[in-house]
């Protein structure tokens, strides 16, 4: 009975479009109230010792690079070196918008902020260059949702924490997956576009263009550079790497490139921390929300459930990505990893998923959440900066849904695609 206190406050918490962090807290505040086996200050221990951990620590510091990196130049300078690349071409605009959200996804780790940060440049940009507004948008949503695949990646800083999984080892499992997630929106982006006759600048692209590009953007192309080699060679690990981030990004809109004032820097850090006490809360209300999963056995309930369908590891994985892609449409991305990990990655190792493997699959398919309605983040994200209405959006998303789904089958298939980079590491 108490489960079902649990999951049927929670679901009506949510229908009245309380906060998924406020809406997590309660619903565990009334289980425990209604079952009186554990003290009412579970949940404030809870909220207390989940992020009283180090590796959390990344959490802040890349919210706050990812807001100084937005504000300070890179996203245009970024832009500058995808357009000379591939502007030219067929879809020149679009192609050259994700490569964008590729390099920005590399810095921010966050999905909204790199929606943010290049659907204010792109969107308009593509419009100019008569591109349908829907496709645009669509374009930058779907894009945007690399920010959490490619590394470095919050939710990897979450999963880390909360499988008890290497996050170095998650980043240099993320990057192929990214490529693939980004090759697959880019092949859609290319195809809609010589249906629809958008072509590439009348400028032919040079080494000499893209030399100068790539010079002027030379600041911004370090950082992925700075914090990812670091964490990868050893020199520092991601939380060290997060703060390596923020100093850096200072230096780059203060000093290198000056588009940032030290009277932006309240605002920014505002902003930062805006998010971040979002994120923490949920963080907090979530795994006291799991715990108390664990003490009422449901893991093991869930488990056995999905394991009386079927003993064949591939229709389990099916089931479980069916799960996770209606998750991603409800809950936070952060909150799902943080509850379905102790339940689903037990399964999952029990199949013979490796760890780290697993948290790739997880993290795309949760990325795709961002995407899809109701919750979709970077929909509400994307028609704040467009205009356009969410079911409008909704319905020109679909074939960057579809595109991701497909390259999601093969990262769940071919684990070599997750392992290989780590062979290199050990």
């Amino acid at each position: 009975m108490t489960t079902l206190v649990l999951f049927g406050s929670f679901a009506v918490f949510l229908l009245l479009s309380i906060p998924i962090g406020i809406s997590l807290g309660l619903a565990t505040l009334l289980s425990i109230m209604y079952s009186g086996s554990l003290p009412v200050d579970f949940l404030a221990q809870g909220l207390v010792t989940s992020v009283d951990s180090f590796p959390l620590m990344a959490v802040p510091f890349f919210i706050l690079a990812g807001e100084i990196m937005g504000k300070g130049g890179v996203s245009d300078r970024l832009f500058g070196v995808a357009n000379a690349l591939v502007g030219n071409k067929t879809g020149g605009f679009a192609i050259a918008t994700i490569i964008t959200c590729m390099f920005f996804a590399a810095i921010s780790g966050s999905a909204p902020a790199t929606v943010a940060a290049i659907g204010g440049i792109m969107i308009p940009a593509m419009v100019r260059q008569g591109y349908d507004k829907r496709f645009a948008t669509a374009t930058v949503a779907a894009a945007g949702s690399l920010g959490v695949i490619i590394p470095p990646s919050i939710p990897m800083v979450i999963y880390g924490v909360t499988g008890s999984t290497s996050i170095g080892n998650l980043f240099i499992a993320g990057i192929l997956p990214g490529l693939l997630v980004a090759g697959g929106l880019m092949l859609y982006a290319y195809l809609y576009s010589k249906k629809k006759g958008y072509r590439g600048l009348d400028e032919k692209t040079s080494l000499k263009k893209i030399g100068q590009a790539t010079w002027d953007a030379k600041w911004a192309l370090l950082i992925p550079i700075i914090i990812l080699g670091g964490i990868y060679g050893g020199v520092f690990t991601p939380t060290e790497a997060a703060v390596v981030a923020v100093a850096y990004g200072l230096l780059a809109g203060l000093v290198l490139y000056r588009e940032m004032k030290i009277t932006d820097l309240p605002k920014v850090f505002a902003d930062a921390a805006l998010t971040t006490a979002t994120v923490l809360i949920i963080v907090g209300t979530a795994t006291a929300f799991g715990r108390l999963l664990t003490i009422e056995q449901i893991p093991n309930q869930v488990a056995q459930a999905m394991l009386s369908v079927s003993t064949n590891e591939i229709i389990i994985m099916l089931l479980i990505t069916l799960l996770l892609l209606v998750v991603g449409c409800f809950m936070d991305t952060l909150a799902a990893i943080i509850i379905l990990t102790p339940i689903l990655l037990p399964i999952a190792v029990n199949l013979g998923y490796d760890p780290i493997h697993f948290g790739i699959i997880m993290i795309v398919n949760l990325a795709i959440g961002f995407i899809t309605p109701p919750l979709g983040v970077n929909l509400f994200v994307g028609s704040g900066i467009s205009g356009l209405s969410i079911e409008a959006l909704s319905k020109a998303i679909i074939p960057f849904f579809f595109a991701m789904l497909i390259t999601l089958l093969i990262i769940i298939f071919l684990p070599q695609l997750s392992l290989y980079l780590l062979e290199f590491k050990q």
